[in-house]
């Protein structure tokens, strides 16, 4: 955690070398959200990309830049951090949302809550069909999590995706047989571990515990899983978790979507997108 913050610290001191005619654009530095960034930004004509790199793109696969943006690769979670040096911050919604800004209120730009950027609940591939996994899964896609939802974000900066929400529990767990088990889940702060509240009440009424483990970054929380560590997680969408996969040669698998965040562009040093309008 120590070398991230050094990292992100660094990051964030570079702003002060650029000069004060460019737009500075502060994005996340991990490959499927810096994408998700950059394709925001390109949705709104202002960058073209590869179209060759999809959801994979980097600040490298910018094929037109116009305007001439600089951008600044910052750990995500310190992108909130790093918007007052910047003209504008690109933030995933939790860590605005633990920054005290709402996407839908206080966002320049942003996302249609139409995303394939879906936050899951996450197991180890092996345990998706282990009866703890299954009551978990059941109390995340209640309707009272999607009622949750709905009632705390009306404004749509979280929007809850579940389909076909259930009453709480699995008809086909034996409860019973769960009884006194504890359940190890980690989360980032907002709105994970919020709406995991709800399920956590849930699964109470089985003598079930819910142990949530709030975590600020978006590596932890997968390597614990990975170890074993800790029986679930709930921070990520489905592109991120694939792509940690892959580069990490994990098995992570994914067991239930639950809400969309749509990712948003804050003013920094700017207050409106006139810069962007040159």
């Amino acid at each position: 955690m120590k070398k991230i913050l050094v990292l992100a610290l660094a990051a964030i001191l570079t702003f002060a070398a650029v000069s004060a005619l460019a737009i500075t654009v502060a994005v996340p530095n991990d490959t499927t959200n810096e994408a998700r960034a950059l394709l925001l930004l390109q949705s709104n004509g202002y960058i073209t990309l590869d179209e060759s790199k999809g959801i994979l793109a980097t600040v490298a696969d910018i094929v037109d830049n116009p305007l001439g943006l600089d951008f600044y690769e910052v750990e995500a979670a310190f992108v909130p951090s790093a918007k007052v040096d910047a003209d504008y911050a690109i933030i995933n919604n939790n860590y605005a949302l633990d920054a005290g800004l709402n996407p839908a209120t206080d966002s320049l730009l942003i996302e249609s809550a139409d995303s394939p950027y879906v936050n899951v609940i996450s197991v180890k591939e092996g345990n998706e069909e282990l009866p703890a996994t299954k009551a978990l899964i059941a109390a995340a896609t209640s309707q009272k999590v999607v009622d949750y939802i709905n009632e705390k974000y009306a404004d749509g900066s979280v929007v809850a995706v579940v389909e076909n929400p259930t009453d709480g529990f699995d008809p086909d767990v034996d409860y019973a047989a769960l009884a006194g088990t504890t359940i190890k889940i980690a989360a980032t702060p907002v709105p994970h571990a919020e709406v995991l509240e709800v399920a956590k009440a849930i699964l109470a009424e089985k003598d079930i515990t819910l142990d949530i483990q709030i975590f600020t970054d978006y590596v932890t929380p997968n390597t614990a899983l990975e170890s074993g560590d800790i029986d679930a997680n709930y921070f990520a969408h489905i592109p991120y978790q694939d792509n940690f996969n892959e580069e990490n040669g994990t098995h992570i698998v994914n067991v239930a979507g639950i809400h969309v965040e749509p990712m948003a562009l804050y003013g920094g040093k700017q207050a409106d997108l006139s810069a962007l309008s040159k």
